[in-house]
This record gives C-alpha cells, sequence and structure tokens, in this order.
C-alpha cells in the first residue's frame, strides 16, 4: 500500500507504545548518516532485554547483530562482546543491552527492497535481521520514557502509572501536549466522590464513590457507594439513560453499580458491573476464565460489552 505514495523515506510505527519522540530528529539523523534504514533504540536492563529485540555493536558504532527476544545464556554472551567502557550505543551498568523501540526508517528503494527480496512482513524476525550485512543500519538513541502496551500486565501498569504524582510521563507536558479525540462531551460530573491520584475524562457521572489510583474513561458511569481502587476503566461508546430497562434486557445498567468494589482491575468499554459486585481477586490467582471476566497476569479484566452480575464475587 505504501507504494502509491511518492516519499524519499519511510516512518514505520507500532500501534501499541507509549511514548513522546521528536520524529523530525530521527528522519534528520537517518539523513546525516546516509542510512539505508535507522532504528530507534532505548538502553534496557537485563530482565527487560529477554522480551525485546536487541544490538550488538561493532567497535564503529554501527549495528553488527541483531536477536529477537534472547534468552539469559544468549544475553550473556552478548554482553561479553561489547567493547568495555563503550558508550556509543549507551550502554550503562543498569541498562547495559540496547533494544529495538519497534520504531524504524527507512530509505524508498531499501524498503522495496527487504520485501520484494525477503517477501517477509515481521520487521524484528525477519526483515531487520535479513538487513544487516547489506544496508547501512544506524541506531537512533532514545532516552525518554518508553512503554510497550502490547500486553494486559505492560497495559495495566502503564495507565496506573499515569496517575501517579512524578509519574515518569505525563500527557499535561505544555511543550508538546498530547490531546485525546475531541467528542465534544460535557465535563466530568463528581457528586461527593473522594479521588485520589485519579484521571477521570470528559462525559462522566460519578455518585457519592471514591477513586484511588484509577483511570475512568468516557462516558463512565459510577453509581453511589462503589469503591474503585487501582483500575482502569475504559468507559462507553454511548449513554444510557436510567429509565432505559428495556434496552438493557434485563442486565445491570451500563458502567459501575452501587456498591461496587473494583481493585487492580481492567473493564473494556460498554460493560456492565451488577450492584454489590466485588472484582477484588482476593486469592491471587494469575490466571483464570470466568463468568463475565478474566485473568491475565494477577489482573481481572472485563471484556467490551461483558456483564458481571449483582453480588458477583472474584
Amino acid at each position: 500500500h505504501f507504494v502509491r505514495y511518492d516519499a524519499d523515506y519511510y516512518l514505520i510505527l507500532a500501534g501499541d507504545h507509549l511514548y513522546r519522540m521528536n520524529y523530525a530528529e530521527l528522519i534528520d539523523e537517518h539523513i546525516d548518516r546516509r542510512a539505508d534504514i535507522t532504528i530507534a533504540a532505548q538502553p534496557v536492563t537485563v530482565d527487560d532485554a529477554t522480551g525485546m529485540g536487541i544490538f550488538r555493536f561493532h567497535h564503529g558504532g554501527q549495528i553488527d547483530a541483531f536477536e529477537e527476544k534472547p534468552n539469559r545464556d544468549r544475553l550473556d554472551e552478548i554482553a561479553q562482546s561489547i567493547p568495555q567502557g563503550a558508550t556509543f550505543g549507551g550502554h550503562t551498568p543498569a541498562r547495559p543491552f540496547v533494544a529495538s523501540m519497534g520504531v524504524y526508517v527507512f530509505s524508498r528503494d531499501v524498503l522495496l527492497d527487504v520485501i520484494e527480496q525477503e517477501g517477509a512482513a515481521d520487521f524484528g524476525r525477519q526483515i531487520i535481521p535479513a538487513a544487516l550485512g547489506r544496508y547501512r543500519v544506524n541506531a537512533h538513541l532514545f532516552r525518554g520514557y518508553w512503554a510497550d502496551v502490547g500486553t494486559v500486565d505492560s497495559f495495566y501498569e502503564a495507565n496506573i502509572m499515569l496517575t501517579r504524582p512524578g509519574a515518569p510521563f505525563r500527557f499535561y507536558d505544555p511543550r508538546r501536549p498530547i490531546y485525546t479525540h475531541a467528542r465534544f462531551l460535557p465535563g466530568a460530573r463528581l457528586s461527593d466522590c473522594v479521588a485520589r491520584d485519579a484521571i477521570v475524562a470528559e462525559g462522566c457521572s460519578l455518585d457519592r464513590s471514591t477513586i484511588e489510583q484509577s483511570v475512568v474513561g468516557i462516558r463512565t458511569n459510577i453509581q453511589t457507594g462503589a469503591t474503585i481502587r487501582r483500575s482502569v476503566l475504559l468507559g462507553a461508546d454511548f449513554c444510557e439513560a436510567d429509565d432505559d430497562a428495556p434496552a438493557r434486557d434485563g442486565n445491570p445498567r451500563l458502567g459501575i453499580g452501587r456498591d461496587v468494589v473494583l481493585d487492580r482491575v481492567i473493564v473494556d468499554k460498554n460493560a456492565r458491573i451488577g450492584d454489590g459486585a466485588r472484582l477484588v481477586n482476593e486469592a491471587g490467582v494469575m490466571r483464570a476464565d470466568g463468568d463475565g471476566y478474566y485473568i491475565r497476569d494477577g489482573v481481572v479484566v472485563v471484556p467490551k460489552d461483558g456483564v458481571i452480575k449483582p453480588g458477583q464475587s472474584v
């Protein structure tokens, strides 16, 4: 599909990452170094390195090899290959490896060639390893906050991080703010509520409830007596009137019911949590599937359009 656009360079991004980057600097570096491929990279810890694509560099600082998700033994071998005192890759004792962020700049002819020659579609496992040795592949070192939110646990942790004072990433940077999609909803209404370290989106209605270290998404309706802790509520695509019982077909009303308790929960869009439900994973289960919910990495997840019955306990 990209062939139809007459561009000299192509910027390839992932849709499940959280970061703030000036892409102009990335592209300028690609041009200045006369690179064929430039990969945004970040120093990482040993624990993070096992789940990422890791670079090796030769003495000049150019990428020499790339390995996707190496195990611990292989990481030890890679660490021994790093020249002592090397700084060109941003190595530090705390972050001894340099990992791909999944952000790429390709010169047009090179991108066409690697796709046609290799017939590959996976950048980390196929395209980048095959390009090494054939093209000039350079790394653009990025030192800002970056998180891959492609798993339940990482998505949850990144959202909860946003609620903390002094969080390493903020949407409110006055120089480079990140805006939400304009929906022209009314401001959130909180009636006799307690909210600590919380993000509450527009169009919400909260009544005599407690919100702590949580994200409350658009159009969320939280009824009297609810307690929401360390949870991520994605909100709703529509509003529902209080007297719209026929549309509910016997289900609880849209949103969070009376006296509900949520702790370490992700509630996807348009879910219905019945009165008195309690989702807290008291047993500390790491993985399970239940009636209207599932648990992954210890986080209870209510899927989109999910229904939790009144009084249900997890």
